[in-house]
């Protein structure tokens, strides 16, 4: 009886390991998305694309907060404006150049010739976020000074995001002065302040909708060829499918105060502290088993180590693991689900006074599998048992949800990923969620295929200029750029999908 019941379990032992097996070694392989045949694009100078974007980078379109720049300040954006006509005459003359009423933000239209297909929007923005004061001396190429060093291209807004923007216009004045042009039309939108809200943005969708135009695809700064990949270690191209919503919450405990003398066992600050580590030890919950996230690792799949490719062919067994191992890393926790992140803190104005008043500010990144509502509710259900705290919506009211996933399934996403697998020589190309916030966000009211992808190839080390010191791309990346929005263009230039 020992024996057969030995038998049995030794049985089911080799079924498991065989089904792990079989699972790990057909996880993954096939590429996400279809793949189109890419026009040949016209040829662009890296030097000049890259002196462009230099002087590009020496106008100030410094944005700090919302309504940025305030009536008289513009000049920074005007004299951008008056560049972009004289630097590239040829896509000036292809196309009509507005400014979005009420705002600076500058949208183009490039009028197609068969009017029965729906429109291309390509955006970018004109701003970028200031320089942290007395770290000005930390840059090998002055922040405002547009310098070309060692092949790449220093400065504020190099990367995020006027190197995009002017990509995009170096395609459209070589493809303009090749002769092509569109079936189907194609517009630009440069916001002019992305980096605080994006009302020009906002706006321009909103023109856009009054017109009835739907565009076929809109596609934005996000992500692009990472080479090595973290998740693979290998190349490895990135397009974003969605982006994170928004919310922050005001978490007050009001109690009687006093001299920290007679301090009670539950002050308000000890509430309030209560309440954030309640929040920190509860996290919202993860999901792996819808997109983008499914994708994302289902297309990364083949070219990841054994074990951490076993263990994401099997979640059945090993989901508990690997959460826990993406949690321990701030960008995987941010991919995986909404996150939570005290920011603000205040109680007594001093050192021997008990808080009347002890708040604390709460922001949450929204995941596509939550929503503002789910995220207030989580919050009230996990801090129920906190007496008087009280939760409201915080930092002046913004709330929004995650944007729509885009499908992977038609024209668009099938364009974008063979330009990224072009740029990346061969690299597998994953859909994937953009953690922060960008213009395109708006576009969900116009059309459902809304990506956030640059044809660059970058490493770890480059992005970390990404708001940062000594921001910088390199002269190779602003060719790529520059070609990779004209095979775009030239892509796209066909039958809806």
């Amino acid at each position: 009886m020992l024996k057969k019941l030995m038998l049995g379990v030794l049985g089911l032992v080799i079924l498991v390991v065989g089904i792990i097996l079989v699972r790990t070694f057909t996880y993954g392989g096939s590429p996400v998305g279809g793949r189109v045949d890419l026009p040949a694009a016209p040829d662009i100078s890296a030097e000049s694309a890259a002196q462009h974007l230099a002087e590009a980078i020496r106008f100030k379109t410094v944005t700090l907060s919302g309504g940025d720049p305030r009536p008289g300040q513009e000049g920074a954006w005007l004299a951008l404006q008056d560049w972009l006509v004289e630097t590239y005459p040829a896509a000036h003359a292809a196309m009509t150049r507005e400014t979005v009423p009420g705002t600076l933000t500058l949208l183009y239209t490039w009028q197609g010739s068969d009017p029965s297909l729906k429109p291309l929007l390509l955006m970018a923005h004109q701003d970028v976020v200031p320089v942290n004061i007395g770290t000005e001396g930390d840059w090998t190429g002055a922040p405002f000074a547009g310098e070309i060093i060692d092949g790449y291209v220093y400065g504020r807004g190099a990367i995020d995001d006027k190197g995009n923007l002017i990509g995009l216009m170096e395609a459209a004045e070589g493809l303009a002065a090749s002769g092509f042009q569109p079936k189907r039309t194609v517009m630009f939108m440069f916001g002019h302040d992305e980096e605080v809200l994006g009302s020009g943005a906002q706006a321009g969708i909103a023109l856009l909708k009054s017109r009835g135009v739907e565009p076929e695809m809109a596609l934005d700064e996000g992500f692009m060829v990472i080479d090595p990949s973290p998740i693979t270690g290998k190349s490895m191209a990135f397009v974003g499918v969605s982006e994170k919503g928004y919310i922050t919450l005001k978490l007050t405990v009001v109690a009687a105060g006093g001299h920290s003398s007679q301090p009670p066992r539950n002050s308000a600050d000890v509430a309030l502290a209560r309440a954030i580590v309640a929040l920190d030890e509860n996290q919202m919950p993860a999901d792996f088993s819808r997109p983008p996230v499914s994708e994302l690792f289902l297309a990364s799949g083949q070219d990841m180590p054994f074990m951490q490719r076993m263990a994401l062919a099997n979640l059945w067994l090993f989901q508990g693991a690997v959460e826990s191992s993406m949690a321990k890393v701030p960008a995987g926790n941010a991919m995986i689900r909404t996150t939570t992140a005290p920011t603000m803190l205040s109680g007594s104005a001093k050192e021997n006074v008990l808080p009347q008043r002890a708040m604390a500010m709460v922001n949450f990144r929204i995941h596509p599998n939550d929503t503002p509502e789910s995220v207030m509710a989580h919050v009230k259900d996990v801090t129920k048992d906190i007496e008087g705290l009280e939760i409201e919506i915080g930092g002046d009211g913004i709330s929004s949800p995650a944007s729509p996933v885009s499908p992977t399934d038609n024209r668009a996403y099938a364009v974008l990923a063979s330009v990224a697998a072009e740029v990346g020589n061969g690299a597998p190309v994953a859909p994937a969620l953009v953690i922060g916030a960008t213009d395109s966000r708006y576009a969900a009211a116009i059309t459902q295929n809304i990506y956030r992808f640059a044809p660059a190839l970058m490493s770890p080390e480059d992005l970390t200029g990404f708001h940062g010191t000594n921001e910088r791309i390199s002269v190779e990346n602003m060719a790529r750029l520059s070609k990779g929005y004209a095979q775009v263009i030239l892509g796209m230039d066909g039958p809806d999908s």
